[in-house]
């Protein structure tokens, strides 16, 4: 074709951007696709059919839809007849989806490829859990070979009827990006492909466990895009999350390999390519599934190393748990000072140097909670304890962030940790003081947090996340806390001892 479709919508795009509001499309999750990105994706589809039947779920403006055809249309294979089903629900853009189809109809009819195209103005959750209904007197709706979708960002309110359908249809989970890929991949026939752009979070954590094994129980991953910058792909919209394209068959069997690449931003003139054996994508025996994105040689070398530490925490005797104390329901018990009757009430703000700085000098936090038998269940006795933030700033050198809550340099009987902390403990106790500071070295490590980027691609550190980490054992962790006095070392010393141990085990 003289005039890529994709470029035609450009203007297009540029204008709706201008006629709606960022806020507003935030606000139900909306993103507009760029033309790059939606090129790449469309690009990612391999297989060589007659008929296509391609099906784009919160289809926007078309640009996916009209990448995909672009695309099949370009490749020149044995493509007779295309149809087209794109479900959106915004009345806004609705005109817009409607001239971008259109316009695959006029390609098309100049490639002598027979056309059809469906824009459904409904919600697709509701459509896509009746299609996809099992049971006697459930009629199957249509099965696609191509879906390709930049579904919605936005959690799924615990009491709207979306959440109800899913919850009938077995299907848990508390966004709706993961909801739009999970009938996505079911609405496709056997050996169908899926590419999505989505938020990298499903990749680990308990919210997206249910997704993630139904999406490897039904597809064959082929390939995963990491955008390394968190602002580049989608420029023109406020998006925090980092994002991830996907890219899957429909078969269900478990590949040798998949393809990691990764690029700064949506231009892709530079893009690292990798192929990574499976077992380091998913790794065997594990049960929740996480997802590892291993994007160069320091990431493979990561993942040798941690695999030296193979003892886990139930090992160790040690849990981990989230802060009880939440301050805005507790606020009738906080007191800003220490005053009689009170415990120390610890938060983030209190991390100075590897050790809980108490009480905290800025106002901004009150430093005490009343001791009583309405408050006894918030807190903890006293004793060696190791913290990390549950939210990490992006301008922060590390994602898990730990530090020690030292019992001889804070005199109190009980604490109370608020709930924006992890704390690791054993049996609702302390640690002994070498194992809590070697704990502490060992969180605070770049091995531990490179390893940790592999699969969290978010700032939020869930207590599940660090259940699922591997630890040295209670002598390596002893043996390293030996070395720390009034503060956890520098960040170079720290590596230089968990390698001394690394040396001293392998």
């Amino acid at each position: 074709m003289s005039t890529r479709i994709t470029s035609e919508l450009d203007q297009i795009h540029r204008t709706l951007s201008e006629n709606s509001r960022r806020s507003d499309r935030s606000r139900i999750g909306q993103f507009l696709t760029p033309t790059a990105i939606a090129q790449f994706m469309a690009g990612l589809f391999q297989q060589d059919v007659e008929v296509a039947r391609i099906l784009d779920a919160g289809a926007g403006a078309g640009m996916l839809l009209t990448a995909a055809v672009e695309n099949l249309i370009s490749a020149k294979g044995h493509l007779q007849s295309m149809e087209v089903v794109a479900y959106e629900s915004d009345e806004l853009v609705l005109p817009y989806l409607k001239n971008a189809l259109a316009r695959c109809r006029a390609a098309c009819t100049r490639a002598k490829i027979s056309f059809r195209g469906e824009a459904q103005a409904q919600d697709f959750v509701a459509a896509g859990v009746a299609m996809t209904e099992t049971g006697l007197f459930a009629e199957q709706g249509k099965r696609f070979t191509h879906a390709i979708l930049n579904p919605p960002y936005k959690k799924i309110n615990g009491q709207s009827e979306t959440r109800r359908l899913l919850d009938a249809a077995g299907m848990e989970t508390s966004n709706l990006y993961a909801a739009f890929v999970w009938l996505a991949a079911k609405m496709l026939e056997p050996g169908g492909e899926l590419v999505a752009i989505t938020p990298r979070s499903f990749c680990n954590g308990p919210y997206f466990r249910r997704f993630r094994l139904a999406l490897l129980g039904m597809m064959t991953l082929r390939q995963i895009h990491v955008f390394e910058s968190r602002k580049k792909a989608f420029h023109d919209d406020d998006v925090l999350q980092e994002n991830v394209i996907l890219h899957a068959v429909r078969d269900g069997r478990k590949p040798k390999h998949v393809t990691i690449s990764s690029s700064e931003g949506s231009d892709f003139h530079e893009v690292n390519v990798r192929s990574v054996p499976y077992e380091h994508v998913v790794l065997p025996h594990d049960k929740d599934a996480f997802i590892h994105l291993v994007l160069n040689d320091e990431d493979e070398d990561v993942m040798h190393r941690m695999q030296r530490f193979k003892t886990t925490l139930d090992e160790l005797g040690i849990e981990v748990s989230t802060g009880r104390v939440v301050d805005f329901r507790a606020r009738e018990h906080l007191r800003p000072q220490p005053e009689t009757g009170t415990a120390p009430l610890v938060y983030p703000c209190n991390f100075e140097h590897g050790f809980i700085r108490w009480p905290a000098e800025s106002d901004k936090k009150p430093n005490a909670i009343v001791s009583s038998e309405q408050t006894r269940d918030l807190m903890v006795p006293a004793g060696y304890y190791v913290l990390t933030k549950r939210f990490s700033t992006k301008e922060e050198r590390r994602r898990v962030v730990a530090s020690i809550y030292d019992p001889e340099r804070i005199q109190a009987p009980l604490v109370g940790f608020e709930n924006h902390l992890n704390y690791f403990h054993a049996g609702g106790k302390g640690l002994s003081s070498n194992l809590a500071k070697g704990l502490a070295v060992y969180l605070n490590s770049t091995l531990f947090d490179r390893y940790f980027r592999l699969f969290s691609g978010h700032t939020q550190v869930n207590a599940t996340d660090l259940r699922k980490m591997r630890y040295p054992t209670r002598e390596q962790l002893a043996h390293i806390g030996s070395h720390v006095k009034n503060s956890i070392p520098e960040q170079e010393a720290v590596d230089l001892i968990l390698e001394k141990v690394h040396r001293i085990d392998g």
